[in-house]
């Protein structure tokens, strides 16, 4: 097993050098969950800050050969709980297949104040051959 932190170019940066967006867990047979950070998007409601976080989710995942149909497990905070329909209706666009596992949180706040929305996810890529995903 292998184990890979870092920001894959090409995709979106991370808004502070203190973290990795993505761990890339490689299994022998070429396999690999992938860790995505918690992500957050600019906008004014929370529509468009869902909409920028799974559009940032997605380029993330693709720079890793993998997709938003990929997806396994999603953990949402919320900064209200009452908005919980606004965003899953900005998911359903984004995660179409069968739903991964999930667990919404509300929370007083996040780390930027104008932040509604942190989504952070597993992707379980399965093995393909030659391809290399890298950061």
């Amino acid at each position: 097993m292998q184990i890979t932190l870092g920001n894959p170019a090409g995709a979106p940066q991370p808004l502070s050098p203190y973290y990795s967006q993505v761990a890339r867990v490689e299994h022998a047979d070429g396999s690999a969950l992938l860790f995505v950070s918690g992500q957050i998007a600019e906008g004014a409601t929370l529509a468009e800050q869902s909409r920028g976080v799974f559009e940032t989710i997605a380029a993330l995942l693709d720079a890793h050969g993998a997709s938003l149909a990929d997806v396994i497990s999603i953990r949402t905070y919320l900064t209200d709980i009452d908005k919980l329909a606004e965003y899953g209706a900005v998911r359903r666009r984004f995660l179409t297949g069968t739903p991964p596992t999930s667990m919404t949180f509300e929370v007083s706040r996040l780390f930027r104040p104008e932040a509604q929305i942190e989504v952070e996810l597993v992707a379980a890529v399965p093995a393909r051959t030659g391809t290399t995903a890298g950061m």
